[in-house]
């Protein structure tokens, strides 16, 4: 339970950023810079996503786990520091991706470890994903209510993690290691790797032509619409949202994130290894979200844009477990690590959008951008379409 809670606490932290971006614009920063803080967090995320499962195979979990919820920690303070000074916020986000691709690449084995040493294997993937998604959500939630009506709003929201991040950095120091490290070795674990970590990086499986087919072209839109849902509307709609512009971003993030988990109770009943049903579904929905925002972001209208939001929510949660889904059954148990890492790092390149659609924004309404996102995304769709009963897994077909 450290470890689920170490996770939440990194994840809180690399969600707290998101609400605020309406406070950082009212603050005199550049739509395009607030976009782009928000993504600069990937810019952390993507390398320790692809090295940090690999390097625990090798060294352990704790010595990758430890680290996460400190740096945190210390992101929280120079985004604290730095309420003004682009330089800094982009240093800070960029300390809480490298955190938060650690947590999701090692925590998540640590925890389903941990539950299998209790008898509880079949628990551990949902608890870390449990604990990750409530992070994000806590984290959004307590943030855009700390700036809108606490004191010292470019501070406190920081502050209020970093306690918790030297909590869960505290907590998870008693845990014991579930994978051998060097001479020492745990019940269980797997022998010593005898291969270079070069070889360890390498995935084959991204060449399986499902993954180009269906996984790929699905993959950048699992938070591309998220970015949308709120990063985008929340900016073109603040204004509207009377006093509260700020807690109306907490809600549009919270509501996105809410459905997003909300489908997940039902998202493996949709899926199957018979075709791309359940990715189908999810792009039908995120074009669906797409046009609506298109439609709220031309009338400005708060309801549209919080509908557009769930339904973005829904066509979130549903395609991020149909991709994780696609992935194991593509890699199997040799390369699930590894392309599971491959996955999140494409579908994280979706936080770029909302910096690419304000560069633009001097050019083109939002409406019309977020109407060719909207056919792009068909775009995508039809070519998932045309491979969802092709090249099986021999094991699936």
């Amino acid at each position: 339970m450290w470890v689920a809670f170490a996770m939440a606490a990194v994840a809180w932290g690399g969600n707290e950023f998101t609400p605020l971006l309406v406070m950082y614009r009212a603050d005199g920063l550049g739509a395009v810079t607030v976009d782009g803080l928000l993504a600069a967090y990937v810019v952390g995320i993507v390398p320790a996503l692809l090295l940090g499962g690999p390097l625990s195979d090798r060294y352990g979990r704790r010595p990758l786990m430890l680290p996460a919820a400190p740096i945190s920690a210390v992101g929280s303070v120079i985004l604290a520091l730095g309420s003004e000074q682009p330089v800094l916020l982009g240093i800070g986000r960029v300390l809480c991706g490298i955190a938060l691709g650690l947590v999701m690449a090692v925590g998540t084995t640590w925890v389903t470890e941990l539950s299998a040493v209790n008898g509880q294997a079949d628990d551990g993937a949902r608890r870390a994903s449990l604990a990750l998604t409530g992070g994000f959500l806590l984290g959004a939630a307590v943030a855009s209510l700390l700036a809108q009506w606490g004191p010292w709003p470019t501070r406190l929201p920081y502050l209020s993690h970093v306690v918790l991040a030297v909590v869960a950095a505290i907590g998870i120091l008693p845990v014991g290691e579930t994978r051998m490290v060097g001479d020492s070795r745990v019940e269980g674990a797997p022998d010593s790797p005898t291969t270079s970590l070069l070889s360890d990086l390498r995935v084959p499986a991204v060449a399986h032509r499902r993954f180009l087919r269906v996984v790929l072209p699905s993959a950048p839109w699992v938070f591309a619409c998220v970015g949308v849902a709120y990063a985008v509307l929340p900016g073109l709609l603040a204004k509207h949202a009377g006093s509260a512009p700020i807690a109306f971003a907490g809600l549009m993030t919270v509501l996105t994130l809410g459905c997003g988990i909300g489908i997940q109770v039902v998202a493996r009943k949709i899926d199957t290894h018979r075709s791309a049903r359940a990715t189908m579904i999810a792009m039908s929905l995120i074009v669906v979200g797409l046009a609506l925002g298109a439609w709220a972001a031309d009338a400005l209208e708060l309801p549209l844009g919080l509908v557009a939001a769930a339904i973005l929510g829904v066509g979130y949660g549903l395609a991020l477990v149909a991709g994780l889904s696609e992935v194991a059954r593509i890699a199997g148990p040799d390369q699930l690590a590894g392309l599971t890492a491959v996955y999140y790092s494409v579908a994280y390149l979706g936080f770029f959008v909302p910096m690419i659609l304000a560069w633009l924004s001097t050019s083109y309404a939002y409406w019309a951008m977020l109407g060719v996102l909207a056919v792009v995304a068909v775009a995508c769709l039809g070519l998932i379409a045309a491979s969802s009963r092709r090249h099986l897994p021999v094991a699936s077909a």
